[in-house]
């Protein structure tokens, strides 16, 4: 059954491969690939077995995630997402567990964290209003979670909401992970019961209403350092995407008037050697932040601030490598490599455009993680 399971996972990868130009045109995911991530049961891969998930740990996770981002950066980016918001969903109240997990399915939910909308207390509830961008996997979702401030409060709460109640805005018109479909998304005045919001803070210092009812201890894990990891991987993924592809190209790619071969070129060497050293200190400290997730995960709101900040600097780290490596090997891959149908082009627009993502500020978070080690408290804004 394993040797099965992980044959179906290949062909899976080869399938992202030969659809990541397809769901570039798009700009979204091909339904075919929601459907043999489905049948793969891959949304229920962090979701806990009362509700007939996997319950896998995260180290296992992540390396799916790395895998696909190999053979399809978008692909790795919006299924990720998809999954990760369901384990999210496990730290909601209880009522709302039971209400989007009914029959054994897996809720889809785009989940933009910015808090741009505003939540206004109502009977039984809040009448929530706002525009949020970002909502990666939004069209593929039945769910969508956005983020409101009240006006009684500057702290932010979760408002879970069907698709039905938003209005999805087709402005994902962009350079690189065309694929993921981030669309925005706006709602007027839409009703929210009170059991599908939980103030932020409820998950970030104290357990969430969702740990009463799994003794699963993935389910404490803190939410920032989980996410930056996890958005993280789709970035390295493509960096040894582009590793592989540009080496295949080498060996058989002749210079142009000379006719030499690349792959006896020492500039070819060179560039390859300086990203390959990228990659490889990309997947290393990738690593180290698994372990080390792994290792606080469990503690919940009780993680060290210093630990939190640590792998919140390491997922920069290594979307800060893997564009090094992308863009060492995009600038010795020839012109023709340019084309957009190439999977090294794709690549370095899609890093390129993960590496904008504010987790992924670089100066950000060095200037986090060099504070906290002088004894500066961080901030709010910090999203640790």
């Amino acid at each position: 059954m394993a040797a099965a399971r992980a044959g179906a996972f290949e062909s899976f990868l080869r399938h992202l491969a030969e659809q990541a130009e397809v769901a570039e045109a798009l700009r979204r995911l091909p339904e075919s690939t929601l459907e043999q991530a489905q049948a793969l049961g891959f949304f229920e891969t962090l979701v806990p077995k009362r509700f007939g998930g996997a319950a896998q740990d995260f180290p296992a996770f992540l390396d799916l995630v790395r895998r696909m981002g190999q053979s399809c950066t978008s692909s790795a980016w919006t299924l990720s997402f998809l999954a990760l918001h369901a384990w999210l969903l496990c730290k909601f109240e209880p009522e709302l567990q039971a209400e989007l997990f009914a029959g054994g399915r897996t809720p889809r939910m785009p989940a933009p964290l910015a808090p741009t909308g505003r939540a206004e207390p109502a009977p039984g509830g809040f009448r929530v209003s706002g525009r949020w961008e970002w909502a990666t996997g939004v069209m593929h979702a039945d769910w969508v979670m956005v983020t409101c401030t009240e006006a009684s409060t500057p702290a932010p709460r979760f408002c879970v909401l069907p698709i039905d109640a938003v209005v999805v805005e087709d402005n994902w018109q962009v350079a690189g992970m065309a694929g993921t479909g981030s669309n925005a998304v706006r709602a007027e005045n839409a009703f929210v019961p009170a059991h599908r919001t939980v103030e932020a803070l409820r998950l970030k210092l104290g357990r969430s209403p969702g740990e009463t009812i799994h003794d699963d201890p993935r389910i404490a894990y803190p939410l920032g350092p989980t996410l930056a990891l996890v958005a993280a991987t789709p970035a390295l993924g493509a960096a040894e995407g582009a590793l592989d592809a540009f080496t295949e190209r080498m060996k058989a790619k002749l210079q142009a008037y000379s006719g030499a071969k690349h792959a006896e070129l020492p500039a070819t060497h060179l560039r390859l050697g300086e990203a390959l050293a990228d990659v490889r200190a990309a997947r290393l400290v990738w690593q180290d932040a698994a372990r080390r997730l792994e290792e606080i995960g469990p503690l919940g709101a009780a993680a060290p601030v210093a630990a939190l900040a640590e792998i919140r600097l390491a997922s920069a780290h290594v979307v800060r490598l893997a564009n090094q490596a992308v863009n060492t090997l995009a600038a010795a891959a020839g012109a023709s490599s340019g084309y957009t149908s190439a999977p090294l082009q794709r690549q370095l627009r899609d890093v390129q455009m993960i590496r904008g993502h504010v987790i992924f500020d670089w100066d950000r978070a060095a200037q986090i993680a060099g504070k906290l080690e002088l004894g500066v408290p961080p901030a709010p804004a910090d999203m640790l």
